[in-house]
C-alpha cells in the first residue's frame, strides 16, 4: 500500500478561546493514521474530509492541496488551513 499523504493543519483564528489551547501560528501534522496532538473533537469532525483526501477523493468545494477547515466549536471558533505536504 502506499504511503498516506501528510497534512498539516495550521491554526489561523481563534474567535475567543480553545478549550485545548489551540493558539494562531500552531501547527499539527495529521493524516488518517497521525492525529499530531490535534483537539480530539476536531480531529473527529476533520476525519471523514481527512479521510477523502487522504486517498484521492475530491469535495468540489475544495482543493485536494489546500482547505479551511473550522472545529465544531462555533463559540470559540477555531479555524484551520489544512495543507498538503
Amino acid at each position: 500500500m502506499a504511503e498516506e499523504p501528510i497534512y498539516e493543519a495550521e491554526v489561523v483564528s481563534v474567535l475567543k478561546n480553545c478549550s485545548a489551547g489551540h493558539k494562531v501560528g500552531d501547527k499539527f501534522e495529521v493524516n488518517t493514521h497521525k492525529t499530531g496532538g490535534i483537539c480530539g473533537y476536531c480531529y473527529h469532525a476533520m476525519f471523514p474530509t481527512l479521510m477523502n483526501m487522504c486517498y484521492s477523493g475530491q469535495i468540489p468545494w475544495y482543493d485536494n492541496d489546500e482547505w479551511k477547515y473550522e472545529c465544531p466549536d462555533r463559540w470559540n471558533l477555531v479555524t484551520f488551513k489544512v495543507t498538503k505536504k
